[in-house]
């Protein structure tokens, strides 16, 4: 079931969810692929750390190819590169992304992520996308080819408006071209639960109907310890209080 991560809005985590439950997937033995879609790159640090990007191309490469036509075009997973975590694939973004998006939509290159979804869904038992934070060519092309998407939500005003109008978008995309679609869940991050805003913001979208999951992901000075040492948190501190609400996300989803 490939799954989704995004938000329109930067700074909600989304790499850093991305990452983590991915890794919690293939530390629990499933063969797990994280397909960046964010020309900043961040999933693809944060797994690979000081780790070079090998000469498989990435999701550049694998987008480069669709804009000629070949008799024997390259397996989606030729542009796979292993991570230092057993069982942890990487489709690694690059700069050069930014290039390739108007040219792949000139030549009307949406659907060619779906079809390679379908490929390497023959091959991973769990596949994650950590897309940008807009509404781009590469976030339509994931959310055209999932089965679910997972929104993460950090517990501000102006999130919460933008979440309507995410939520719309997805819920049209779902209509007109992904019938699979379906909005997985809501997942509150950087909670304060002394706060009382955060509380009172949860509640309301609760009291609205909205998929909020449970366990919330509380504040942490241990995530950025986690990205500075491009470790995810259940290879750095696996009995640490986010990690195990994290765990506890992660088989919610299961």
């Amino acid at each position: 079931m490939p799954l989704v991560v995004f938000n329109q809005k930067g700074g909600v985590g989304k790499s850093t969810i991305a990452c983590n439950l991915a890794a919690i997937s293939a530390a629990q033995g499933r063969r797990t692929l994280l397909i960046d879609l964010d020309v900043q790159g961040n999933s693809s640090r944060y797994l690979l750390g000081a780790q070079p990007a090998t000469q498989a191309g990435g999701v550049a490469g694998f987008f480069e190819q669709t804009l000629s036509y070949t008799f024997n075009p390259l397996a989606p997973t030729h542009f796979v590169q292993r991570t230092p975590f057993e069982g942890l694939d990487l489709l690694a973004a690059s700069p050069a992304l930014d290039e390739l998006q108007p040219k792949l939509e000139a030549r009307h290159k949406i659907y060619k992520l779906r079809e390679a979804l379908a490929l390497l869904g023959r091959e991973y038992a769990q596949i994650y996308l950590d897309t940008p934070p807009a509404l781009n060519f590469y976030t339509r092309s994931a959310l055209m080819g999932a089965s679910g998407c997972l929104i993460p939500f950090d517990c501000d005003d102006f999130s919460r408006q933008a979440l309507y109008t995410l939520l719309a978008n997805v819920e049209e995309i779902r209509a007109d071209h992904n019938a699979a679609l379906q909005v997985k869940g809501i997942v509150v991050n950087q909670f304060q639960p002394r706060a009382r805003l955060p509380q009172q913001l949860v509640q309301e979208l609760i009291d609205e109907g909205l998929p909020v999951l449970q366990p919330y992901l509380q504040s942490s000075v241990k995530v950025r310890e986690s990205h500075q040492l491009a470790r995810p948190l259940i290879h750095l501190e696996p009995k640490h209080p986010l990690t195990q609400a994290l765990l506890a996300l992660h088989q919610r989803l299961l």
